[in-house]
């Protein structure tokens, strides 16, 4: 059974125990661990009294990144046969309180659902609830009853890199995404790494809205990007997305769909789309962390795993040999042909290309 908790209740409840929980630990005497020293999530006696929670930043019905964050413990639930609940459209100023509520009722495993949320974690994980596991999805924490949950956002981009790179007639193209940290430059990165294979002097220009679910925004900041001459977008928004695509179809310029297959969202523009069944990788971990197998490390899963990163559908506006391309590039990279490697530009860390 899965229950859903409204934001106003675990602030009521939130707002008192939080304050309850400094006063405790002021007040005892034993010690808790905040190194980074990897942990091992432990197995408890009976997996049916194993609970898990997922805070989320957006609705669950946006069809996009909250939504398979929901269906992942979803996927829990079902699976396992474990209790799980969630709570939704949860604002960056309220994530302390919605973490802890979840761990002060009881629950083994939470999930933080986006990497704006590793502070968060970092907060109240090892000091205030070193018995309960947390894990930030899209995130980089890990630590004793830390860990993170990734997907290789650079794989799939650095091909929709390469796509857009043969589709754009401007010689322009956009990432367009609502907040940048880890995963949206990684993801940034392959997107200019994959289009600079195929046209070096290509223009990649990223845009940030400040707002995941925010339409009106995102439309607005599509149009600006289209008025400056793009006309291709790989988008990253929760509920935002489609206001992207349909905009972009509106205006004749081509799109990337993220996360879940969006090609039917506006069949006239999204040219494929990013497929991540985090939901698929989130019951994956729960499964290791009630067999008391879950590590406190970053877990990154790549096309190695083509049930949770795949392309979607491709656009009828595809030419046949922008799709070969595509698909042998990917085969390129699962043989290790292409890889990404960690390295230094320019002062500041990032990911390379190395040809195999």
């Amino acid at each position: 059974m899965s229950q859903m908790y409204r934001r106003r209740q675990f602030l009521i409840y939130g707002s008192a125990a939080f304050g309850t929980s400094f006063l405790l630990k002021a007040c005892t005497t034993s010690s808790t661990s905040t190194s980074n020293t990897a942990g091992v999530s432990p197995a408890p006696q009976n997996a049916k009294n194993f609970k898990v929670a997922i805070v989320l930043p957006g609705i669950i019905t946006d069809k996009a990144w909250n939504q398979v964050g929901y269906e992942g413990v979803k996927a829990v639930e079902k699976k396992l046969g474990i209790e799980t609940a969630y709570v939704e459209n949860v604002a960056q100023a309220d994530q302390v309180e919605a973490l802890s509520d979840f761990a002060r009722r009881g629950y083994n495993l939470i999930y933080a659902h986006g990497g704006q949320f590793d502070a968060a974690i970092q907060q109240v994980a090892p000091q205030f609830f070193p018995d309960t596991y947390f894990v930030g999805v899209n995130g980089t924490v890990s630590g004793k009853n830390m860990a993170s949950l990734r997907i290789d956002h650079l794989q799939a981009s650095y091909i929709c890199g390469i796509i857009g790179a043969g589709m754009t007639k401007s010689n322009q193209m956009a990432y367009l995404a609502a907040q940048s940290f880890q995963a949206t430059n990684e993801e940034l990165r392959g997107f200019q790494l994959g289009a600079k294979s195929v046209k070096p002097d290509i223009k990649i220009i990223p845009s940030y809205t400040g707002d995941w679910n925010d339409a009106a925004k995102a439309k607005e900041a599509t149009l600006a990007l289209i008025s400056s001459g793009v006309d291709v977008i790989y988008q990253w928004l929760d509920n935002a997305s489609p206001a992207v695509l349909q905009t972009a179809a509106e205006k004749g310029v081509y799109a990337f769909g993220n996360t879940t297959d969006q090609l039917n969202v506006a069949p006239k523009a999204v040219l494929t789309s990013a497929v991540k069944r985090i939901d698929l990788a989130i019951a994956y971990l729960a499964d290791l962390a009630v067999k008391g197998n879950l590590k406190g490390e970053i877990y990154t899963i790549g096309f190695d795993k083509p049930d949770i990163l795949y392309f979607g559908k491709f656009g009828a506006m595809v030419p046949k040999n922008v799709e070969e391309k595509a698909l042998q590039t990917k085969d390129a990279i699962l043989a290790k042909k292409i890889m990404f490697e960690p390295c230094d530009e320019n002062g500041k860390y990032t990911r390379c290309l190395k040809q195999g």
